[in-house]
């Protein structure tokens, strides 16, 4: 083969792994969720396949599908962006990243204080949206920084554009991202800029991530190394903290990435095109919003006809998750899910290929398809999906 475009929905997780309930996490099925929205509506993805993977059993199966499929099970230990990606890229992370429910120590803050010049306000597990609503009127007033986490691994840096100038707030998340490693190796700083008045504050688009960077050789690294293409859309880069990457594309939600990936398909390269579709983790799962979530499975649902249109006959196309964010839940963090996968092409046999273990099946995958070598985690499905004559 020589292109693969790689297609992270991201946190659309296919039901409860058998370790959530460690996680808080059991019962959760992040589709199952937005299926019961009246706006749920993915007759592309049914009619490919998507219902016949285990634990969609609740959707219509077809016997004439035209994509491989199969659920991947989470072997690293957490349910978070980074994380998910890594292993998606082969890497299998047996430590969680650290987390900080009662918010982080004092001599963490400290430090970052005398890094920036400036204060901080809140330092708690926050909604990102609640947490510009309790503290932004008393960061406008002192200049001090809005600091704040969740349940994932991160150290988010909220800021006024007009009270911290955005050079500015990403000059600090890249000063907190040199000194959080280590026992504090969070694994993503993230800049929320907001604008607006007092009671009206409002988050921008120009958020953007501070990874920490991968403690192994990712399929990225390796594509690259073998003077492979790696076109990097959407917080792909952010997440591997650069590394293996030869085009970053950024983009602002799902409607950009999808539109930027069918323009790549249009143009030549030899190699990758891995793209991440946020929004339904960042504006609906960690919302509850269930009718957002929703439409916004229908919208991608929408567009893929399209997209398969463009494939050429070198071409594959793999669409999976990297976690779980179940909008129906009492909370509105991630959740520990299995993923789907789906794999597309003029030489993919429809095959089922049941529940595989590990993300890095995908990494696997993708190093075969293209003719790659690469050591690490993950068995590669390509001798079941390639169709025989």
């Amino acid at each position: 083969m020589k292109r693969v475009f790689l297609i992270v929905l991201d946190s659309v997780g296919i039901g409860a792994l058998p370790d959530a309930a460690k996680f808080g996490d059991a019962g959760t099925h992040t589709v199952k969720s937005a299926s019961a929205s009246p706006y749920f509506s993915i007759p592309n993805l049914i009619k490919y396949g998507f219902g016949n993977i285990s634990g969609l059993e609740f959707l219509t199966g077809t016997d004439t599908p035209i994509a491989a499929v199969a659920r991947l099970r989470e072997l690293s230990a957490g349910k978070d962006t980074t994380i998910g990606h890594w292993e998606i890229a082969g890497l299998v992370s047996e430590k969680p990243l650290p987390t900080y429910p009662d918010g982080f120590p004092q001599e963490v803050l400290d430090e970052f204080s005398r890094l920036t010049g400036r204060g901080v306000l809140c330092n708690k597990p926050y909604s990102g949206t609640e947490v510009i609503k309790d503290y932004g009127d008393a960061h406008v007033k002192t200049g001090d920084l809005i600091v704040y986490t969740s349940a994932d691994s991160v150290f988010q840096i909220a800021a006024h554009e007009e009270i911290v100038p955005l050079e500015e707030l990403y000059r600090d998340c890249r000063l907190a991202r040199e000194m959080l490693r280590g026992e504090h190796g969070v694994g993503r700083v993230i800049a929320r800029p907001f604008v607006g008045e007092s009671g009206s504050y409002k988050r921008t688009a120009n958020r953007h991530d501070f990874s920490l960077e991968p403690w192994g050789e990712t399929l990225l690294d390796t594509l690259k190394a073998q003077g492979k293409d790696v076109i990097a859309v959407g917080k792909i880069t952010d997440i591997f903290a650069g590394r293996g990457v030869t085009e970053t594309i950024l983009t602002h939600g799902n409607d950009e990435g999808m539109a930027v990936t069918l323009e790549l398909a249009k143009k030549d390269f030899n190699g990758l095109c891995f793209t991440n579709l946020v929004d339904f983790d960042m504006l609906y799962g960690h919302r509850n919003d269930v009718d957002g979530y929703a439409k916004a499975l229908s919208a991608f649902d929408a567009w893929l006809p399209g997209f398969l249109a463009e494939l050429g006959e070198d071409d594959v196309l793999m669409i999976t998750a990297d976690h779980g964010c179940d909008p129906g839940d009492v909370s509105t963090d991630h959740s520990r899910e299995y993923t789907p996968l789906m794999i597309f092409g003029h030489g993919i046999a429809p095959v089922n290929l049941g529940t595989r273990d590990s993300f890095a099946t995908i990494a696997a995958t993708v190093a075969d398809l293209l003719g790659v070598s690469r050591a690490g985690a993950g068995t590669s499905l390509k001798n079941e999906v390639i169709a025989h004559d």
